[in-house]
């Protein structure tokens, strides 16, 4: 089984890269890990999905991807969801392109059973979303918030791939970011430094609240590498032909 995972940047991925031997490969923004006979392919997608991950992962994969999960943070829309938990949306629309998908039934089953809660909707937008009001304004289409899931999963399931969301939670939905980060984004859809530090010298009294923010972030991460790691062991038992209520025994 060919297994492609997308995350938007490094940081998102990093923690579980500590978890397994990922190797990383040639073509840019990619690495791969067996998982018994699942084959893994991560690949970057930029914020807002602007790098040309599915061209890289076809360069990799000559044959059909069998299942596409975008992967990686999201925000709260709603009060219920915590940092660092982990949303398995059963649709995913995006707010621009008027496109929406519905995720896989059986991913969302093993996706349950490794421990990750389901959710009606995530929404996909075009910038990321600043302030409590608007998320909670877009609380009325959606329950989490990313950048890129719509389009890396429409992509996918026109090449025939099963495809699923799993999001871990950096921020809820009654906080507001405490920096523009539509601002710090670069073209190609990478976090400058140089522009964090710009806006922070800008906005100095934003440092407390960027330093807890990073702090949440590194922990959704965190949280979302140990529930990857079992929800691709998961992949493996399933493709074996074992049912996935195993998997929590593991």
């Amino acid at each position: 089984m060919k297994a492609l995972i997308t995350f938007a940047v490094d940081s998102e991925f990093a923690p579980w890269r500590k978890l397994r031997p990922f190797a990383r490969l040639e073509q840019p923004d990619s690495f791969r890990c067996n998982f018994g006979d699942v084959e893994v392919l991560v690949v970057f997608t930029g914020v807002g999905a602007k790098k040309p991950w599915l061209d890289i992962a076809r360069n990799i994969w000559s044959g059909p991807i069998d299942v596409c999960i975008s992967s990686g943070l999201a925000g709260a829309l709603r009060d219920s969801y915590g940092v660092g938990e982990i949303i398995a949306p059963r649709t995913v629309a995006s707010q621009s392109h008027n496109q929406k998908i519905a995720c896989d039934a059986e991913l969302l089953d093993l996706a349950r059973s490794c421990g990750a809660e389901t959710a009606p909707a995530l929404l996909t937008v075009d910038r990321v979303i600043l302030k409590a009001a608007d998320k909670q304004e877009l609380g009325e289409s959606g329950d989490i918030v990313d950048m890129e899931s719509a389009e890396v999963l429409v992509q996918a399931a026109a090449l025939g791939a099963r495809v699923a969301c799993v999001r871990a939670i950096s921020d809820c939905s009654s906080e507001d970011l405490p920096l523009d980060f539509n601002r710090v984004v670069t073209h190609d859809g990478e976090v400058s430094v140089p522009r964090v530090l710009g806006e922070l010298a800008m906005h100095p009294s934003a440092l407390p609240g960027l330093v807890r923010f990073g702090r949440q972030s590194h922990a959704a991460a965190e949280a979302l590498a140990i529930f990857l790691d079992r929800y691709v062991q998961g992949l493996a038992l399933a493709f074996a032909g074992k049912m996935p209520q195993e998997i929590a025994a593991r």
